[in-house]
């Protein structure tokens, strides 16, 4: 296991790897919140304000109305003082005439230092104290003549905003403070009320604006999906090259890709080329110098031992190359159950002295994501092993799913031992050296099926002999 397997993934690691329309719809989705809730927020707040204004309109009359009640019915006697005697202020409003209604009004006179000394007050006050924080009296008598406003306690528990204003009367040397007051129970309520249909406005809009966001995000990267499949398809060999029906902007990027595509073609063909042409020019000077080491002496068995090992390594070496290119090649896909019946029809043949039956199970429709000399160089080495050691029978079986492609070769032979399978892999080991062969059968298969991300492994055939699996993944 790699460093980078077990490193520990980190927050930015999963940022980075976070598909395109996850993070347009993550970013749009925080981006709306701060929208919507910033401006219910702000709406609320307004509307409180709003209230409260009108709500200050309100009790400012209400000071003018009360003056005027004042001066319209002679509450004002000659010295200065005030009296109620057979005079009702405000008498047309009845919440003035119910007790804790929540609408109070007062006529508060103060001394020359400030402080009350009585006051005149409507009934629905009653007996409570009146409405006016010492704070908001000081206000008033600083700015005669002026409205201040404020918040305090009220009667029965209630939240009061008061508005209070000082007036000098003639022959009076120290003002009278008019105060009136209202409950905000009902303007707070009707704040709330506006606040909640304003907050269940959003998330229903929120709501259905995400939704056509995400439809509409999904629908615009569908053509980047679609390149996706388009390009695994390239690869899989059921495609040679993406189609020109891409959005404008998309366009000149599969135009891109396909020009890199029938460049990787082109490689591919040189290197083949390069490959064929490298090995006609090292073939024969090979020829040469084993056709003039004929003679008996210790260094024509040396030059023709060394020959043979330039000659097995040359073919090795070139054949790997060969596969190579080959492995890269996109689009290269062959079918399976053709080749295989081919091989064993030839192994048949080629040993049906020996009384070996080849048979093939499985494969229909399968296919191989590479060239057909690859199938073939795999494929064939293992039969032809499994007939050189099989005592009557090989048997070829093909298993094709969603994960994996596998190729199981069974004979009837001797098979190996554990210690043995393990050594067989290794390139250039021949377990049996009575047979003819260059050892290097099995690790090709290996480079081979490696080649094409695969694997080769051996194991115990049912038969007792020994099991070729190959095994390449889907994905």
């Amino acid at each position: 296991m790699s460093e980078a397997d077990t490193k520990p993934v980190t927050f930015l690691d999963r940022w980075t790897r976070l598909s395109l329309a996850r993070r347009i719809i993550l970013a749009a989705a925080v981006w709306g919140l701060i929208v919507l809730i910033g401006g219910a927020l702000a709406l609320s707040a307004l509307y409180r304000a709003q209230t409260l204004s009108l709500l200050s309109d309100d009790l400012d009359q209400t000071l003018i109305t009360l003056t005027r009640d004042m001066t319209r019915e002679g509450a004002f006697l000659p010295d200065g003082r005030v009296t109620d005697d057979n005079h009702v202020f405000l008498s047309t409003d009845s919440r003035y005439q119910t007790q804790y209604s929540g609408r109070y009004w007062a006529i508060v006179a103060v001394d020359e230092d400030g402080a009350p000394t009585g006051d005149l007050r409507s009934r629905s006050l009653w007996d409570e104290p009146v409405p006016m924080s010492p704070r908001l009296l000081k206000r008033a008598l600083g700015t005669p003549g002026t409205t201040q406003f404020g918040i305090g306690p009220g009667p029965a528990g209630q939240r009061i905003f008061a508005a209070a204003k000082a007036i000098f009367v003639e022959n009076r040397e120290t003002p009278l403070v008019l105060v009136a007051a209202a409950d905000r129970a009902q303007n707070d309520a009707a704040a709330t009320r506006f606040r909640n249909l304003l907050i269940g406005t959003m998330v229903v809009l929120f709501g259905s604006v995400f939704a056509a966001m995400v439809a509409g995000i999904r629908y615009s990267l569908r053509p980047l999906v679609k390149l996706g499949n388009d390009i695994a398809e390239i690869r899989e060999g059921t495609r040679l090259k993406l189609a020109d029906d891409y959005p404008s902007e998309v366009q000149p990027l599969t135009e891109e890709l396909n020009k890199l595509v029938d460049h990787n073609r082109q490689v591919v063909e040189r290197a083949r080329t390069h490959v064929g042409n490298l090995a006609h020019a090292l073939k024969t000077p090979i020829a040469v110098l084993r056709n003039e080491a004929t003679g008996k002496t210790q260094l024509d068995d040396v030059v023709r031992r060394q020959v043979d090992s330039m000659q097995t390594n040359v073919e090795h070496y070139l054949k790997r190359a060969r596969m190579a290119a080959r492995a890269e090649a996109l689009g290269a896909r062959t079918e399976l159950r053709p080749v295989l019946d081919g091989i064993a029809r030839l192994m048949n043949r080629l040993y049906d002295a020996k009384g070996i039956d080849v048979t093939v199970f499985g494969g229909d429709g399968a296919v191989f994501r590479g060239e057909q000399q690859d199938l073939e160089e795999m494929v064939g080495n293992l039969m032809e092993n499994a007939c050189k050691w099989a005592k009557a029978d090989v048997q070829v079986s093909v298993s094709d799913d969603a994960s994996e492609l596998r190729i199981e070769v069974d004979d009837d032979g001797p098979g190996l031992t554990a210690e043995e399978r393990e050594g067989a892999l290794k390139r250039g080991v021949r377990l049996d050296e009575t047979t003819p062969g260059t050892g290097l059968g099995l690790s090709i298969v290996t480079e081979l099926a490696e080649l094409h991300k695969g694997v080769l492994e051996l194991d115990e055939a049912p038969a007792g002999g020994l099991r070729a699996r190959l095994r390449f993944p889907k994905r």
